[in-house]
């Protein structure tokens, strides 16, 4: 039941929620409803006012960001531009003091996966948008995590390549049998994206469903 207050402003409102291991959850609602609030409480980068977060039976909420495991995607992809794509990539990995053998493999893995071998040696400023976000989704990739996150990855594409990369991103997850929760305020982002779909309005949890569930039952005018 996690809550989140700026003084006398309630920005989420008490948000009950159980995600399954290898589910697809999106947060879905307009700007200023609370859904990359939410995002930030579970990526650890938020403290919550109050409420609580188990993952696998153990409470998390009060450990860094880094020891979280989680991978994360922004909408600003936050590239380093004066690193390669393989250096990027590798980034999280360097940080780990992983051999040198095993980053290079690893990280050459993942630029398969994202359909950008041959492209080790070029910088963020020669890629394309969908280029750069996909070197995104493999930095955090790289790094095996315990919990994907997206923060409106795709809002600064355009609409021919947001669906590309939407396609791509349900592929990966389910390729590697992640567990990812997906940030949009794009209803046909979330209903072809989702296992389930968590709409919310001004901090308040509006309906959890699957796409065809809040599609054909929604439970307020709202929704």
């Amino acid at each position: 039941s996690i809550t989140k207050r700026y003084g006398a402003k309630t920005v989420l409102a008490g948000l009950p929620l159980e995600i399954k291991g290898r589910e697809f959850v999106t947060f879905l609602g307009p700007s200023g409803c609370g859904k990359s609030t939410a995002l930030g409480i579970v990526a650890g980068l938020i403290p919550p006012t109050e409420g609580e977060i188990f993952l696998d039976g153990q409470r998390i909420e009060h450990l860094l960001p880094e020891k979280r495991g989680f991978g994360m995607v922004f909408q600003n992809y936050a590239l380093f531009p004066h690193l390669t794509v393989l250096e990027n990539v590798a980034f999280g990995l360097s940080l780990q003091r992983r051999p040198a053998d095993e980053i290079k493999r690893r990280v050459l893995e993942m630029l398969g996966l994202v359909r950008l071998a041959g492209y080790e040696e070029r910088y963020p400023g020669q890629l394309s948008g969908g280029q750069q976000q996909r070197v995104a989704i493999a930095r955090a990739l790289v790094l095996h995590p315990r919990l994907m996150l997206f923060d409106e990855p795709l809002s600064n594409l355009d609409a021919k390549l947001r669906v590309e990369m939407r396609t791509e991103i349900k592929q990966v997850h389910t390729r590697l049998g992640l567990t990812s929760i997906y940030v949009t305020h794009d209803q046909a982002e979330a209903l072809s994206l989702s296992d389930r779909i968590v709409v919310l309005r001004e901090g308040v949890l509006m309906q959890v469903g699957t796409p065809q569930e809040i599609h054909d039952r929604p439970k307020n005018v709202f929704v």
